[in-house]
């Protein structure tokens, strides 16, 4: 049977509040390892050209998702997610600094120089630890999205476009609709096709590998806005 979107969130929104006998089984297109999907990322981006929001609380159960399928037609794809994959909860502290509960700009950052970008005026760090400078565009979940509009260097994608989305592109999310970006992570993982698309996506703030896009909108932000950028 083939179910609309809305129709799926309401499902998902039931599965993570139901306690279930093992999990809830889902044939993922990746790249890197297969994993089960963490249980720590509850947090907002709070970046200094968006205000500070208090991320509502993280529901006891999420569900656990099995990814059985991996594959990888594009090598630059493939690098950039397997650096998300191997640092998102083992930084890597010898070529950057961290910034402190607001991390998720600076690691989707680095997992595009993985990829192949080259850092310009406008997008750059330098140093780490201490010496650790940077650029807003960085660090900054709503001075990237400008960053990315301004330099044209990703397509920007709505949640309808789904279909549209690859793997290594990047998800922002908008937790309180205020017109800010608040929290932005790397596509580690697509499922299904048509109106049953489901995205999982890795990063920094909180740490996490493959988090389900509905179970962040619908159950860990209720309400929130997601958009994309498609990577070239």
């Amino acid at each position: 049977m083939a179910f609309t979107r809305g129709q799926r969130i309401g499902t998902l929104v039931v599965a993570a509040g139901v306690v279930v006998a093992g999990a809830i089984a889902l044939s993922v297109v990746l790249l890197g390892d297969g994993a089960v999907l963490g249980e720590k990322d509850a947090g907002a981006d709070r970046s200094a050209s968006s205000p500070t929001t208090t991320a509502e609380k993280e529901p006891a159960t999420e569900p656990q998702i099995d990814i059985a399928q991996k594959r990888s037609d594009d090598p630059a794809a493939l690098a950039q997610l397997d650096y998300v994959l191997a640092h998102w909860s083992d930084y890597n502290l010898g070529a950057y600094g961290v910034i402190d509960d607001n991390d998720c700009v600076n690691f989707a950052s680095q997992s595009l120089i993985q990829r192949g970008w080259a850092m310009d005026e406008d997008w750059w760090s330098e140093g780490a630890g201490d010496e650790f400078d940077f650029t807003d565009a960085w660090v900054s979940s709503t001075a990237f999205r400008d960053y990315l509009e301004e330099s044209g260097r990703a397509t920007a994608l709505a949640d309808t476009q789904r279909a549209e989305v690859k793997l290594g592109d990047i998800v922002q999310f908008d937790w309180d609709n205020s017109g800010d970006r608040d929290h932005t992570a790397v596509v580690t993982g697509i499922s299904g096709s048509g109106d049953d698309i489901q995205i999982f996506y890795g990063g920094h703030t909180d740490d996490t590998d493959y988090r389900s896009v509905d179970w962040a909108i619908t159950e860990n932000h209720r309400g929130a806005s997601v958009f994309y950028w498609s990577v070239p």
